[in-house]
């Protein structure tokens, strides 16, 4: 398997897994609300393949792409989302906080903008503990406007700390056009900063944003500072829950179409046909032994409360 097959697979594998939530939400098995990432696997995956595991990853509440490209357990992923003992938080964090020390994939939040500090905060002990890591943020355009961004910019250019601000620009905050919240341009607020900015115009291109990411940490490791990086991608499914919203005044119904038409999950049938089989069976068998997994008892209520 060439290194963008092994990417595409574990794109393809997240939409299939995702796309199999979509079945069972109706059923009300999952015991939490969803985030999807339909449209926007390829350059998660991309990142996660440019990335060594303890390169620790703090991300937002779209967290099944995340956890899956970082080489997560999907049986235990199962279990999360069906609130069953053997969940990676034993069924207390569902789909919006996935997470797995083991990977180094250390929180996901619902609270927008909060990745940041907490990529920051790792930064600086990576940086003081000279450790061989950067650390990696993992947040939606609308995350930009929140003041913690600036402080943060502000940080890590004062620090040159190894941290590296990943942002997914779908164009839209829940429903709103970045049009109707941002006066501003990324690079521009980044470069006011001292901060190194690259653009992605095509977060399907794989390929490249693997390559930046790798020579970027190679940067990092070796002390050049942080970095913001702002991948252009589509979010075909409504902001939160499985259904489509593509009919809804707030999408831009032709750039949608642009992008589906160039999905190479959609267009490289070849490649789909030759990985999904073993992709579905790993499906079922995650999904069969969630079936069958035990709820957390009373005992577990007050258990990892601080």
């Amino acid at each position: 398997m060439t290194p963008r097959e092994k990417m595409f697979h574990d794109a393809l594998r997240i939409r299939l897994v995702e796309e199999r939530i979509i079945e069972l939400y109706p059923s009300d098995k999952i015991q939490s609300p969803v985030h999807l990432s339909i449209g926007q696997e390829h350059h998660i995956v991309a990142l996660c393949a440019a990335l060594k595991k303890n390169d620790p990853i703090y991300g937002t509440y779209r967290s099944h792409a995340p956890y899956l490209a970082k080489g997560g357990d999907m049986k235990r992923m199962f279990c999360e989302l069906y609130g069953k003992a053997g969940g990676n938080g034993r069924g207390k964090a569902g789909s919006m906080h996935l997470c797995d020390r083991d990977l180094s994939l250390m929180a996901s939040s619902a609270v927008v903008a909060s990745p940041f500090p907490h990529a920051v905060g790792a930064a600086y002990a990576a940086k003081l503990g000279k450790k061989n890591q950067i650390v990696v943020s993992i947040s939606g355009d609308g995350s930009t406007e929140e003041g913690t961004f600036a402080e943060c910019l502000n940080f890590v250019a004062l620090k040159k700390l190894p941290v590296l601000f990943f942002i997914e620009n779908n164009g839209l905050s829940i429903h709103t056009p970045i049009k109707a919240r941002q006066s501003y341009a990324l690079g521009k607020v980044c470069a006011a900063y001292g901060v190194e900015y690259w653009k992605a115009e095509d977060g399907f291109d794989m390929e490249t944003v693997r390559a930046k990411v790798a020579s970027t940490r190679k940067r990092m490791i070796a002390g050049s500072g942080a970095a913001v990086f702002e991948v252009m991608t589509c979010r075909y499914k409504v902001h939160v829950g499985v259904a489509e919203d593509g009919d809804l005044d707030y999408h831009d119904k032709d750039s949608d179409e642009k992008w589906r038409r160039r999905d190479p999950l959609i267009l490289e049938r070849e490649l789909v046909t030759k990985f999904q089989p073993r992709i579905m069976k790993e499906i079922d068998e995650a999904v069969a032994f969630a079936e069958k997994d035990v709820f957390p008892g009373a005992s577990e209520l007050m258990k990892d409360i601080y």
